[in-house]
């Protein structure tokens, strides 16, 4: 037998329809007295309704779902951006919609405008934006367009890499970052430097090479353009960025240190390495960016650029929900400005890249 409607709880109660709704589902723009709303939700009790989780949605304006959107949840760097922000939503009690792109900012695009259409809650775009330039410039505007549309009809975002026009944002010091690790390998004795450099058109990649050898011009150590090799932003992609670094080398033998610009990369690298007879750090030492999880696995250890990745997303989800940072981390996590925080990596030297 078909449980009661609302029209029957709403008669029971003595209130309108409208008045019931309120009470039950929630309003984005009214409310009910404490008395009435509690003679109509014990009335719904007593007989026994279960409301609508729809109707609650549209009652209230928006779900109670957020949307995260990572690049590739395979790679540890996202699935520990999404800890992160799974933990801040629990806390909240919300649910989270989880979509990997696969560096396709057509996904991305098509993702968000999905959240938007079903009324989530909270969006979180996590990783570096993507550029149609190929210049790791100004991504496309229809994200950014799609993104304030959702933002203007209620919708709460925050972006997880670099900003995005006016929306929050947790921006990774990338370029400080990788300046602050070509100092302490220089600082290391290394004067001879390789870079696997990921996409042109990815901002987080341009913005760790572009630190790298700047920190490095300014020591007196340039980086040879011959040994900045673009390549894909995975472990594959460093693998054959390797091997292409090392099809480049001259008689002097390969860069004495190489940096890759992610993590995964770097363990791709150190393959590609060992494969061409070469052994780390012996004949050529590497380094990383990120200090993801699984490299307490990698030998040797690898030289990288830690980033608080778990507490990254917990404090996007808190950016995009309008609610304090609340994270304790000094000289890491700071706030710039209003809906913008900056979180700086920190110098990690492993046996990767012993002093020379």
């Amino acid at each position: 037998m078909a449980g009661p409607t609302l029209s029957e709880v709403a008669r029971a109660a003595g209130v309108s329809l409208a008045t019931a709704s309120r009470a039950i589902n929630g309003s984005a723009n009214r409310t009910v007295g404490a008395d009435l709303r509690e003679r109509v939700l014990a009335t719904a009790a007593r007989m026994g309704y279960t409301p609508d989780p729809s109707a609650q949605a549209m009652a209230r304006g928006r779900t109670t779902t957020v949307g995260l959107v990572v690049h590739d949840i395979a790679d540890p760097y996202f699935s520990s951006l999404a800890a992160g922000v799974s933990d801040a939503a629990d806390r909240e009690g919300l649910l989270v919609t989880l979509t990997s792109t696969q560096h396709s900012p057509a996904r991305e695009l098509a993702f968000v405008e999905l959240m938007d259409r079903q009324r989530a809650r909270a969006l979180v775009l996590g990783g570096g934006r993507l550029s149609t330039s190929g210049d790791g410039g100004t991504p496309p505007d229809a994200l950014r367009d799609a993104l304030v549309r959702y933002r203007d009809g209620g919708g709460r975002v925050a972006l997880v890499g670099q900003a995005l026009g006016d929306l929050p944002a947790v921006e990774i010091a990338n370029r400080q970052g990788a300046a602050d690790l070509a100092t302490a390998l220089h600082g290391l004795g290394y004067r001879s430097f390789g870079v696997l450099a990921g996409p042109t058109g990815h901002r987080t990649a341009v913005d760790r090479a572009a630190g790298f050898a700047e920190a490095l011009a300014a020591l007196g150590s340039p980086v040879d353009d011959t040994a900045v090799v673009p390549c894909e932003f995975t472990r594959d992609g460093g693998f054959a960025g390797m091997q292409e670094l090392l099809a480049r080398t001259g008689p002097g033998g390969p860069p004495r240190a190489v940096l890759a610009v992610n993590d995964v990369m770097a363990v791709g690298a150190m393959a590609a390495a060992r494969d061409a007879g070469l052994a780390v750090p012996r004949d050529v030492a590497v380094a990383g960016f990120d200090d993801i999880v699984t490299l307490r696995d990698v030998v040797p250890g690898l030289t990288t650029v830690r980033i608080p990745l778990v507490e990254v997303g917990q404090v996007a989800l808190r950016l995009a929900l309008g609610l304090p940072v609340g994270l304790d981390l000094p000289g890491v996590v700071h706030e710039v400005s209003p809906g913008r925080v900056e979180v700086r990596g920190t110098v990690v030297l492993r046996e990767s890249t012993p002093s020379l």
